[in-house]
Formats: C-alpha cells, structure tokens, sequence
C-alpha cells in the first residue's frame, strides 16, 4: 500500500541541529564542573527525543537532589532556547531532505513531531522558509506518542499509509506504539543506539526515496 502520510522528526532528520543542542546542553551545565556536563551530554544523546522540560527535571533532580517547579523549568527552558535557537536555525539541511520535501509535499501529506517546544519548531521552520511543506508542526510538552495518535484520529489517517522518520528511540517508539511504518535517519549522534534495529534506514533523502520505492510505498 503507498504511502499518502509522513510524519518528520526535526532534528537530525531534516536539519544537522542535534549537534547545536548537544553543545546549548552542555554550555548550560559547564559550571557545575566538566564531570556533570559530560552526564548531561551523554544523556542528551542516549534520550534525543525527549523534550528538554522532562530533561532539566531529571538532571536537576538526579545530580543535585531539586524537585523543580514548573516555573523553574520554564525558566531553565527559556534559557535553553536563547542558547540553541539561532544554531538550529542556522544548521544545514539533511543532504536531499529539501529536494524530497519540494517533491513530494504536494503529493503526500507532511506533519512534523519533534521534542523541540511547539512555538519554538514553527519560528524555526519559519525562518528556514519551510512551513508550506507541512501540514503542521507539533512539539513539547506532549509527546510524541500524544502527537501520533492526536494526527491519526484528527484526520483519518490509514496506519498503513502513514511512515515515521526518526532519529531517536523516542520516534521508534512512538511509530511502533501507533503501528506506523518506521524508518531510521542514521547520524553521528544516534551511531551505535540502534545496532538491534533491523529495520529500513537512511542517511540521506535519495536513498530514503529509492528505499520507499523498493518497498512499493511511493
């Protein structure tokens, strides 16, 4: 069955950005001492689609024993952001990922999910002049579970008509908790995570074309 529905993970899927949060992380925690921050990046990398509100709460209350508020949180959060936002922005599209989208984005429909905060992911692909390629653009605080099953039964989607493209454990789990087709954008981040995963993956968007049309799904 072809497919007509792609939901896109953001960071290391359409844009080389995991690296500019790997780097705003650990900036951010530097000052408790090198040991911490390294905890904080290995973290990071091991957990990429988790949003960064359940990150500084795990970190804050793992490391230094604090129960945070949610005003805490949004304050760390916004501090985040003011670090990261203009590096996401600025980092380079993944290798055909714009070609795929111009393509094919009057042909299927496209949503994107990501850990990174709604209002934040749509200033982003605002700014990098990509918002007509979506149909929307969905993030943090619901997760990407929340967001699957939000997308599916808002719009009718067919399960089998419907692909997930992800970097991270989190995006696997939320394609397989919403029986969706799965593939895997292999990086420099997620290298390693996912050696018992035996399912279709790429590193750019010309071999995930070829890959969907071998599987009869384009």
């Amino acid at each position: 069955m072809a497919l007509k529905n792609i939901f896109f993970d953001f960071d290391g899927v359409l844009a080389e950005s995991v690296g500019a949060k790997t780097e705003a992380f650990k900036e951010m925690y530097l000052p408790h001492g090198e040991d911490i921050a390294n905890m904080v990046v290995d973290y990071h990398i091991h957990h990429g689609g988790i949003s960064r509100f359940e990150k500084f709460k795990y970190w804050e209350k793992t490391f230094f024993g604090k129960e945070l508020s949610e005003e805490d949180v949004h304050k760390m959060a916004q501090k985040f952001s003011s670090l990261v936002l203009e590096k996401v922005v600025m980092s380079k599209p993944v290798q055909d990922s714009i070609w795929f989208l111009e393509k094919y984005y009057q042909k299927l429909s496209f949503w994107v999910i990501t850990g990174t905060p709604s209002n934040e992911i749509e200033i982003i692909a605002s700014r990098r002049n990509m918002l007509h390629f979506f149909e929307g653009l969905h993030g943090s605080p619901e997760n990407k579970r929340h967001w699957t099953e939000y997308l599916i039964k808002k719009h009718g989607l067919n399960r089998e008509e419907t692909l997930f493209l992800g970097d991270a454990t989190t995006d696997l789990d939320a394609a397989q908790y919403s029986k969706l087709h799965f593939a895997l954008r292999d990086n420099e981040e997620n290298e390693g995570m996912f050696k018992d995963y035996n399912g279709p993956r790429f590193s750019n968007f010309r071999e995930l074309e070829q890959l969907l049309v071998d599987k009869n799904l384009l």
